[in-house]
């Protein structure tokens, strides 16, 4: 009792708490064990708390499943229900064994109304078993970078061997919001759609997009296990932000904590970062010198453009570390990769790109010109010779 008191005045706390410091955001001031603000256009982190800290993720499972979906199989396809997928417990469409609906109608389900049983039609008729789908999950993840990834159910129900962090749900979530139709999918308020047995009228359960502005995703989940846990994604000014908060709260109190986490975050990220433009594709990067080459210098440039969401406090604090050369030997071709350029800021890495040749410098020394002298007198021979062959037919 002394426990679920102690959590009550916390949750409290938490709840009533909603104002973030313009300037900084404490772990403290998030209740979410698990929570990470990325940049989607540059997958930047800016700000975590326990973010590489396995931890069990719910129904935000649903985001791989949607996304694998998506990549291997045609929305028009024809699922049959089996019996395994018909007894999935809650939250449910309650489809029968033997039922047949589209896929598509079937994602819709998963992902507005986190319909457990749709979650495993989908994945035995795209991976032939369940098991055989959360195994294409957890290669995907990995391919993505989500490391501390591992996937054992399509739905998320609590699983010995089923577990994520914050920052590798930050991850996959921006590989799915690069895809057109997942988009329109987790931002369509309603959806109907027709078995060979009954309609089903689908809403979604996702309150983020109508209390946020700008909000356009993503994902609710809870178990005993994992707590509420929420992945949102929300766009302004031009910059698109994905943060996720894993078991922040149980019980009536930690349904309305998660928002309350996220959109503290989320305020936190849109109050403090900006896009700064830190180098310019095609600006010159330096200067080296060249030998072997009537051409003594070489100005090199910039491969690339680099715009990172920063504070005032870190753009006045960046570093541009140089890793050019200081003489190259010719010869050196117009485009021709030369070093790189990394920027740090207050000692965290930012971005690398690399340095190219501004121009051509060909090779100028006495094998060379011996071997252009030689090259030149075998020509004019050759001539010759062609010449008095023909004149002596």
């Amino acid at each position: 009792m002394k426990k679920r008191l102690v959590f009550s005045l916390v949750m409290f706390v938490c709840v009533t708490t909603t104002k973030v410091e313009a300037s900084r955001l404490e772990p403290h001031e998030i209740y979410a064990r698990g929570a990470v603000i990325m940049d989607m256009d540059s997958g930047r982190v800016l700000w975590e708390k326990n973010g590489r800290e396995t931890l069990s993720m719910a129904s935000t499972t649903k985001i791989m499943t949607a996304i694998i979906a998506l990549e291997n199989s045609d929305l028009s396809e024809t699922v049959t229900v089996s019996s395994r997928a018909s007894i999935a417990p809650k939250v449910k469409m309650y489809l029968t064994k033997g039922e047949k609906i589209s896929l598509e109608g079937l994602l819709y389900a998963l992902m507005l109304q986190s319909s457990n049983d749709a979650a495993v039609a989908v994945a035995e008729h795209v991976g032939g078993t369940v098991e055989d789908f959360c195994y294409m999950m957890s290669i995907k993840a990995k391919e993505l970078g989500a490391l501390d990834t591992s996937f054992e159910t399509p739905n998320g129900l609590d699983s010995e061997n089923h577990f994520s962090t914050a920052y590798d749900l930050a991850i996959i979530t921006r590989y799915a919001l690069k895809n057109e139709k997942f988009v329109k999918i987790i931002n369509t308020g309603y959806y109907s759609v027709t078995s060979d047995k009954r309609n089903y009228d689908i809403r979604n359960k996702n309150r983020f997009l109508n209390e946020y502005d700008g909000a356009f995703g993503v994902k609710t989940g809870f178990t005993g296990e994992a707590g509420n846990c929420f992945v949102g994604a929300c766009e302004r000014d031009g910059m698109k932000i994905i943060t996720v908060v894993l078991a922040s709260g149980w019980g009536d109190l930690g349904k309305e904590q998660k928002w309350i986490d996220t959109k503290k975050m989320m305020e936190y990220a849109f109050g403090n970062y900006k896009y700064q433009n830190l180098i310019h594709e095609g600006d010159k990067a330096g200067i080296t010198t060249v030998s072997r080459s009537k051409t003594t210098e070489m100005p090199l440039y910039f491969s690339e453009e680099i715009d990172l969401p920063m504070t005032n406090e870190e753009k006045e604090k960046i570093e541009m570390v140089k890793n050019i050369p200081e003489n190259i030997e010719a010869p050196i071709k117009a485009g021709e990769y030369v070093g790189n350029v990394k920027l740090f800021t207050g000692g965290d890495f930012l971005a690398e790109t690399e340095v190219f040749a501004s121009g051509n410098a060909e090779r100028h020394d006495f094998e060379t010109s011996l071997k252009k002298t030689l090259k030149y007198f075998l020509d004019i021979t050759t001539g010759h010779n062609s010449i008095n062959h023909r004149l002596s037919k």
